[in-house]
């Protein structure tokens, strides 16, 4: 048991030592045995010396000496530990996932979660944290996998649901471009049954934009499993955008240049991989 009159540098010092980076308002006060008002000041000082951040009001992390230049350690090293105090479902998905899953063509600006709370995002040293909603977390648990840190564990989503994801998130992707590009690193990789399996946690469009990229893309056999999952929910399928609103950059609609009969998509343009 710490000492009750160790200062709060020390106590900063104390949990490093023990590789400890996160601690919340309570376990701080009940190690030093101050009240919450002198927590604060000892915090607030501590964040003005760029050796605390607080991402959340009462969830403080240690910034190591290696990170000072960055503000902060990368939310990697502390995003499970934050969404336990928020006492929320999450995983680490979208673009960042594919970057963890090897993705290699996109420069990842932020830090993407997916959780079934709307929360405001997070500026923690250089790094953002935004989060992307979703209602049913329960629904698309078995496409979620653990994924060792430098500190522990997070929670990401596997190559199939990060696949379902960027279609359903196209804006959180970078647009339609982008996604291709993922897609085209990651698709190889992608299991057939549990793509089919997951899916069912989607609106039918994403699936019929997925499979059709998917075709496109030259992986047939796993488009079909897609397809056959999706025609056993209903057999008629509406028509609908391979882009959203059937607009390209904000201009105004242009012509359909195809439609895809298999999975009744509406082609406008044909999408362009990065280089």
């Amino acid at each position: 048991m710490m000492k009750k009159r160790i200062s709060f540098s020390s106590y900063l010092t104390h949990m490093l030592s023990r590789g400890q980076l996160v601690f919340s308002s309570a376990e701080a006060q009940e190690a030093l045995g101050i009240t919450r008002g002198a927590l604060l000041d000892a915090a607030e000082k501590q964040q003005k010396r760029k050796c605390l951040v607080a991402p959340r009001r009462g969830f403080y992390v240690i910034v190591p000496p290696q990170f000072l230049a960055w503000g902060a350690p990368p939310p990697s090293w502390y995003i499970d530990s934050l969404m336990r105090h928020e006492q929320r479902p999450y995983y680490v998905g979208l673009l960042k996932a594919a970057e963890i899953h090897g993705a290699t063509h996109q420069a990842v600006m932020e830090f993407q979660v997916v959780t079934d709370r709307q929360l405001s995002t997070i500026r923690a040293g250089r790094s953002l944290i935004r989060f992307y909603y979703r209602k049913r977390m329960e629904a698309v648990e078995v496409g979620v996998e653990d994924h060792k840190t430098e500190t522990g564990r997070m929670k990401v989503s596997g190559i199939e649901l990060t696949a379902l994801d960027l279609l359903r998130y196209p804006h959180a992707a970078g647009g339609l471009d982008h996604i291709v590009t993922v897609l085209s690193d990651l698709g190889d990789r992608l299991c057939a049954e549990k793509l089919a399996l997951i899916s069912a946690a989607f609106e039918r469009s994403v699936r019929q934009r997925l499979g059709h990229l998917l075709d496109t893309l030259g992986h047939q056999a796993k488009a079909n499993h897609l397809h056959a999952a999706l025609l056993g929910d209903r057999p008629a399928l509406p028509w609908v955008e391979l882009e959203r609103g059937g607009t390209v950059n904000g201009d105004l609609a242009l012509e359909p240049i195809e439609r895809d009969e298999r999975w009744h998509l509406i082609l406008r343009r044909e999408p362009q991989p990065d280089a």
